[in-house]
């Protein structure tokens, strides 16, 4: 097995392009469980650990932050929860503190889990994946950048440099269901984020579909909703618009059954976080209850 360590992304991406097969690496969480198995033997690792580039933060002039894909999930949980609070509740949720040490935003984006955690509350901001190359930058939206089953539109001579995603404007939450508290794959998983500006509702789901989609449909609902005026608190929403939001969310699923979990336990979970999520997202507009 070749290994490479370089020491800047310059010198990832010739290695990457001159050995397309060369398999990065930088927490490792996902690729050494698989390898540990057998079930995968790569024939050249390359370590992107030492290259600084890619653990960087940046905001831009818009406001949107650009997070290297070697920034770790115990970073975006602890440093986050301010700026990015779906992806920083996401992130403390993957697995135990030490694999949050290791894993990285970019291996969750790479793996394409549909139960990846990270991805739902990114899919609902509407990240935009940054995919780097000797032949240049081309950026996705993560929605088209997951394909399928841990499938990505990923290049074989590319790497994944950066995740870019805006700074909220509202309430974000990102809930899970799973077998018990810490160290479990999601059952199912919801991320849901208020715009009152735009007045608009956006919300991913996760652990129930081939990858992890955005609900399609929320404009009407959002049209419904009592939003607040400017300087009042929120309206108290009704129970018949929680259980519209509920029913959307569980029509946009299409779960499967497996050791997890029922299809049909999937769709009802995802129907009960959708309605819960919603709850609170707009009482902490104003700290009204809902109805």
């Amino acid at each position: 097995m070749k290994f490479f360590r370089p020491a800047h992304l310059s010198e990832a991406l010739s290695i990457k392009a001159e050995f397309p097969d060369c398999v990065p690496i930088a927490g490792g969480t996902d690729l050494m469980v698989m390898i540990n198995f057998d079930r995968r033997r790569p024939a050249a690792l390359m370590d992107l650990g030492g290259i600084a580039e890619l653990r960087a933060i940046d905001e831009g002039a818009d406001g949107r932050l650009r997070i290297g894909a070697g920034v770790t999930c115990r970073r975006l949980h602890e440093d986050y929860a301010d700026a990015l609070p779906a992806l920083a509740t996401a992130a403390g949720t993957v697995g135990s503190p030490q694999i949050r040490n290791r894993a990285t935003i970019g291996g969750n984006l790479a793996t394409a889990s549909p139960a990846g955690d990270t991805l739902p509350p990114l899919v609902a901001a509407g990240a935009v994946v940054e995919l780097a190359s000797t032949r240049g930058t081309r950026r996705l939206p993560l929605e088209e950048f997951l394909v399928g089953p841990k499938r990505s539109a990923l290049r074989p001579d590319e790497l994944i440099a950066a995740i870019e995603v805006p700074r909220r404007s509202g309430p974000q939450l990102f809930s899970k269901v799973g077998t018990r508290n810490a160290m479990v794959i999601s059952i199912s998983s919801l991320a849901l984020e208020l715009r009152p500006a735009a007045r608009e509702i956006r919300c991913a789901i996760g652990s129930a579909a081939p990858k992890v989609l955005r609900v399609a449909g929320t404009e009407a609902l959002a049209a419904s909703l009592p939003w607040p005026a400017d300087g009042e608190p929120a309206r108290a929403l009704g129970g018949d618009l929680l259980h519209a939001f509920g029913e959307l969310v569980g029509g946009a699923c299409s779960p499967i059954d497996d050791v997890r979990g029922s299809a049909r336990y999937r769709r009802r979970s995802l129907e009960v976080l959708a309605r819960r999520n919603l709850t609170w997202a707009w009482q902490s507009l104003g700290g009204t209850s809902c109805n």
